[in-house]
């Protein structure tokens, strides 16, 4: 069958189907509402009020524009036998005046205001409803129509005719098995179908859709864990243990005992290195409990075995300061460390390169040049991944290839919510580190207004006195004339004037690597006093005597950010404070966020509420971020199912790793689709 083969089917509609992507049936049978009217609750106009959000149903009695020039609108006046609504549009006149004929009946959903006497809608959700079909249908499907057909007008009662017809006519193949069918009590594909297009009552398109949530989500948990049967657990890796180097580093270096949550992921990685497979590990957990120091643990425990190690990181500056951190604990035990990214001169490059291939490079930290084909290691036993969120399946995958099948430990000091690491990090052992170092005392934070600022300034001058270091950071470098915000550099003037005996440094983005370095120094040596900022402090040095951090502007940051800048304090022993300054005009979104920020630390309970405020793709900070495009599913939303087929997956496979069983026959047949279809996310194209 064909969409040709439809009733009423015109070419000015194949081409507004085709436009919208929708190039065969399936794709009209996969072309699923938007939502339902239901008639049940449809009210006459005379028993709706201002503010309320109905749907009404009435026959058209004018259409009439009003306005001139950037105020002309159209008036489009209905009635239903009670009473009289208008709908009023301010774009696409044109269009809405010819598709709005008088007589014509037509259904308006949309927040009700109330005018005078008269009750209006702007830019309402519209229906047609045709042939006189003005009751008898009691779920009303309404598709992606006039926002999704640029070109024609396709009606969601000619869609639904279509699609009603395709039901009837063709034949359905059943892909998931009579087990998983009857255990998750899931329809058939076709009872599926019918329900969410022709649904008889309310509840039936949600069982209808969670077949499909389930059958995508599946696909997706069958492809990660044959990913990590065919790139991890198939590869021996190297068998490393610790030796003189990493008890050295925890008896000599560390000046500090190491957390029970540190042991723990220490006794993970060891069982790991030492199974004979290739080590694929997530490592989470919040902003300083610790996690850098366990990624060095792993990295010694391959040079103790005679391999070198690399560490990777999505940005220079985070490279740098890996680097940084790596050479200060590390030239106590005479161990050679090299950076490697992508803006070094070519002599340095060439001489990097040189150490690596020759072995002389033990560690090598860098961006993601690191796993570029001219780079060669001389023996990679061990390659660390920070901030892992930001690099894609394929990346990790290009990682595992390197060289002998180097163990993989990945770290993301971004707490990333429990529904989204089951997602992206399907393919990993999952390790988390709960709890702080000792020592460190929670971080008392507080939403302030510029009315404040008097006490606040007392309190810094308090602070410092006292052996404190402050913290104050801005959203903008330089003032913009377009946002009406406090900029750092004049932050920088005014704090100078402000506490003329103290020492007050400024650091921001746009500076040379080699400035941000120095004063970077000068503010851990204790030299400077204030340092003012960009959110390029997000990812820092370890400070132990910064105690205070203001942040300006607080309502313009995520969660996630303000969590992120929050961690730079209270890493020694004193008691820290972070003050958010503020608006008092805020938007209802921002209110929640710096209330979010002042009830708790948890990181993982902030990510969970960033997540729901921003979605997946703004919540990772990047579209490309590695995170799978889903059709049906919601991974937030739908949690429970991805906790479902994850773990069907790893039983499906565990039992049947070709998918050979006869009651498997059909799901092979579809994985082997999907999983070709996704080759460029799970790296095999």
């Amino acid at each position: 069958m064909q969409l040709n083969d439809l009733p009423r089917m015109t070419p000015p509609r194949l081409k507004a189907l085709r436009d919208s992507g929708v190039d065969g049936i399936g794709d009209l049978l996969y072309l699923f509402p938007r939502r339902y009217i239901d008639r049940s609750t449809v009210l006459p106009i005379r028993e709706i009020s201002s503010g309320q959000t109905v749907t009404v149903i009435g026959r058209i009695l004018q259409a009439e524009e009003a306005g001139f020039g950037r105020n002309k609108r159209l008036h489009v006046t209905i009635f239903d036998g009670t009473g009289r609504l208008e709908g009023v549009w301010f774009k696409g006149l044109k269009f809405f005046k010819k598709r709005f004929k008088p007589g014509k009946v037509v259904s308006f959903y949309g927040t009700v205001k109330q005018f005078g006497t008269s009750l209006s809608m702007s830019h309402p959700d519209v229906e047609d409803i045709e042939d006189g079909d003005t009751a008898g249908r009691g779920l009303v499907p309404v598709y992606p129509s006039t926002n999704f057909f640029k070109t024609t007008y396709i009606s969601s009662l000619t869609i639904q005719r279509w699609i009603a017809q395709i039901l009837q006519r063709q034949r359905f193949e059943e892909y998931l098995p009579d087990y998983m069918l009857r255990d998750y009590r899931l329809p058939q594909r076709r009872d599926a179908l019918t329900s969410i297009h022709i649904p008889e009552h309310i509840g039936q398109p949600a069982a209808g859709l969670r077949r499909f949530k389930f059958e995508e989500l599946l696909l997706f948990q069958l492809s990660m864990q044959q990913l990590r049967q065919t790139r991890i657990e198939q590869n021996p890796g190297a068998m490393l243990e610790s030796g003189d180097l990493t008890r050295d580093f925890v008896t000599r270096v560390l000046p500090f005992k190491l957390t029970e949550g540190q042991l723990r992921a220490v006794h993970d990685i060891v069982q790991d290195i030492s199974s004979g497979k290739q080590m694929n590990r997530l490592i989470q957990g919040d902003v300083g409990s610790g996690k850098t120091v366990v990624a060095v643990l792993a990295l010694l425990m391959a040079l103790d075995s005679g391999y070198q190690g690399a560490m990777m990181a999505p940005t220079e500056i985070l490279a740098e300061q890996h680097y940084h951190t790596l050479t200060e604990y590390l030239t106590p035990l005479n161990i050679r460390v090299r950076l490697l990214t992508g803006n070094q001169n070519t002599a340095l490059r060439r001489d990097v390169l040189t150490d690596i291939e020759g072995g002389k490079a033990q560690i090598v930290v860098g961006t993601h040049a690191l796993i570029q084909d001219k780079v060669r290691f001389h023996r990679l036993g061990m390659v660390v991944i920070d901030e892992q969120h930001r690099f894609g399946v394929m990346q990790r995958s290009n990682l595992l290839s390197k060289g002998t099948h180097p163990h993989v430990l990945v770290m993301s000091a971004t707490p990333i919510p429990r529904s989204l690491a089951m997602t992206l990090y399907s393919d990993l052992d999952v390790t988390l580190i709960k709890g702080l170092p000792a020592g460190r005392k929670p971080i008392s934070t507080v939403v302030r207004f510029d009315k404040n600022r008097p006490d606040i300034y007392r309190f810094v001058h308090g602070e410092i006195t006292k052996g404190g270091q402050v913290y104050v950071v801005f959203p903008l470098v330089e003032e913009s004339e377009s946002l009406d915000l406090k900029d750092a550099t004049m932050g920088f003037e005014q704090l100078r004037d402000l506490f003329p005996d103290f020492q007050v440094g400024l650091i921001h983005g746009r500076m040379k690597s080699t400035e941000k370095d120095l004063v970077m120094q000068a503010f851990a040596s204790g030299s400077l006093h204030i340092l003012v900022s960009t959110t390029v402090i997000e990812v820092g040095v370890n400070v132990p005597n910064a105690s205070v951090m203001i942040i300006e502007h607080a309502e313009r940051f995520g969660l996630s950010q303000l969590h992120q800048l929050r961690g730079r304090i209270g890493r020694g022993s004193r008691k820290s404070y972070c003050i958010l300054m503020t608006d008092v005009k805020r938007s209802k979104e921002a209110r929640f966020r710096l209330e979010t920020m002042s009830k708790t630390q948890d990181g993982f309970e902030i990510a969970e509420a960033d997540l729901k405020l921003r979605g997946p793709g703004d919540f990772l900070g990047t579209k490309q971020s590695g995170l799978p495009s889903f059709r049906f599913a919601d991974i937030i939303e739908d949690q429970p199912i991805v906790e479902e087929t994850r773990d069907l997956a790893r039983k499906i496979l565990r039992e049947d790793p070709g998918l050979e069983h006869p009651e498997h026959q059909g799901l092979s047949h579809v994985f082997r689709r999907y999983f070709d279809s996704k080759s460029h996310y799970f790296g095999m194209g």
